[in-house]
């Protein structure tokens, strides 16, 4: 089920007010109707899948009742590999299955030796990454005695189900997430409403700009070879703009459907286009993933600590990683590649903490030099992200080959527009919205304590026409980007 759905629009008022009814019996009431309308959300892809949640979810609820009822080490590692190899397994399965065997037949291949690769064209069951990413980490805080074991099944199932971020994150910590099970929810106007809104800006965010800039990307990277220069620069700016409206506003959706029900979420994006170098980008991109991995991968691996060396293989692995997490493909570990050798030079100089504060805070506007760094870390990022997007090694190479060739053969191209790329209504839109969260950069979304700056009249005048355009955009239903990790 989509947020962006007639479905969805159905489905969440019934959900919410059967929440609060039976909330006011006792929160594990609440706490059970969640699990069956979670369960519900996420079977209508496909029940069968739901059978995997639950044996992920079931291994290590049971598996980290060992742990936390036992002081015998050698008995709490072994039931914390079992849940990690598990996990691993089943994520390994069906995400990389046939990804490992076509490289195994064609390492064969480039030897001499040709393997027929027996592949299972195994569909990948739909937020599959995340969902296992965030069982796996509560067995781990078990395992550091950072929380005591659910002994509630109706409770961890809660937990992992929660339908707002099953799908697509943020990937929430069970330090974080779990007590909040443990105890009734209250009802808060004030937080509804800015949940409301919150959830609105991501819809705008969603179908205004990220579906409309999709099919202008899909045509430039479709057909690279015979694509202008120009329109493959524009299709990589426009695909930087989709990723983030996409998936910003699917964790814009999914928080603020949470506050809905008296659930606090980890913000998952801190206006990463802002940022003054790939260090800080990291720190406002998808920070749930990269909190993930420097918590359960960095550090445990040395971190920051010891020889240079040290610090260049733990960065290479994690961003190498980071890289695989999305999906099967080498234009995934080259992306992650790229941002590594570009985070490199920030670590080992000691500067990888020099931007952590709000740019141009208290400023209308940033400073030559910090609108220089910003320019320059999307361009980084926008090149990063041609790996990202292209559906191979050879089409990425076709692409950049033919951005350079239009830039340093042929730049009169650049001043043929094709008349397709032209869409004045999203360039303002993307315009409106780089100029709104600028605006709102030092607050959680674009939408936060708007009542501080807008009298009630346009406050609702701006609700409306959001709503206006959102509903002037939507058409046919759009899959989230993330949905395929």
């Amino acid at each position: 089920m989509l947020f962006n759905s007639i479905d969805f629009v159905v489905f969440l008022p019934l959900v919410l007010l059967a929440f609060w009814v039976v909330e006011r019996i006792s929160y594990k009431a609440g706490n059970a109707w969640l699990l069956v309308a979670s369960a519900f959300f996420y079977g209508w892809w496909d029940w069968r899948y739901l059978g995997l949640v639950f044996l992920s979810g079931a291994i290590d609820y049971f598996a980290s009742i060992q742990i936390d009822g036992s002081t015998v080490p050698a008995k709490r590692k072994l039931y914390l590999v079992l849940s990690i190899i598990t996990n691993l397994g089943i994520l390994g399965f069906f995400k990389y299955y046939d990804f490992f065997v076509t490289s195994f037949c064609d390492a064969f291949t480039l030897l001499g030796s040709p393997i027929e690769p027996y592949t299972l064209g195994i569909i990948l069951p739909v937020g599959i990454s995340f969902y296992t990413f965030q069982s796996m980490s509560y067995t781990i805080d078990v395992y550091r005695g950072d929380l005591k074991a659910s002994r509630q099944p109706v409770e961890f199932g809660a937990y992992l189900l929660f339908f707002p971020q099953l799908v697509a994150g943020p990937i929430e910590r069970a330090t974080h997430f779990i007590p909040q099970f443990r105890r009734r929810r209250e009802f808060d106007l004030v937080n509804a409403i800015d949940g409301t809104r919150q959830m609105l800006w991501g819809l705008f965010k969603k179908v205004v700009i990220a579906d409309q800039c999709a099919p202008i990307v899909e045509r430039a990277y479709a057909d690279p070879g015979h694509e202008w220069a120009i329109g493959l620069i524009v299709a990589t700016v426009l695909f930087a703009v989709q990723i983030y409206c996409d998936f910003s506003g699917y964790s814009d959706i999914a928080i603020g459907c949470a506050r809905l029900f008296g659930f606090s979420l980890m913000r998952n994006f801190a206006y990463p286009y802002f940022s003054r170098d790939i260090a800080e980008f990291w720190r406002r991109w998808h920070i749930s993933l990269s909190t993930w991995f420097r918590d359960y991968l960095y550090i445990p691996l040395g971190g920051s600590r010891g020889s240079n060396w040290v610090r260049v293989r733990n960065t290479f692995i994690v961003f190498l990683v980071s890289g695989f997490w999305h999906g099967a493909n080498y234009t995934f570990i080259i992306w992650g590649a790229i941002h590594a050798l570009l985070f490199l030079p920030l670590l080992l100089s000691g500067r990888n903490r020099t931007n952590t504060s709000v740019i141009a805070a208290d400023k209308w506007y940033p400073a030559p030099k910090e609108l220089g760094a910003v320019l320059l870390t999307f361009t980084f990022t926008c090149f990063a992200w041609i790996f990202f997007r292209a559906s191979d090694l050879q089409n990425a190479w076709l692409i950049i080959m033919g951005i350079f060739k239009g830039l340093f053969k042929h730049p009169g191209q650049l001043l043929e527009f094709p008349g397709y790329i032209l869409s004045i209504p999203t360039i303002a839109f993307i315009g409106i919205m780089f100029v709104v969260e600028w605006m709102q950069r030092d607050q959680q979304h674009g939408l936060a304590h708007i009542e501080n700056f807008l009298q009630t009249p346009y406050r609702w005048a701006a609700y409306y026409a959001l709503i206006i355009v959102i509903l002037f955009n939507s058409g046919e239903e759009q899959t989230f980007i993330y949905f395929q990790f």
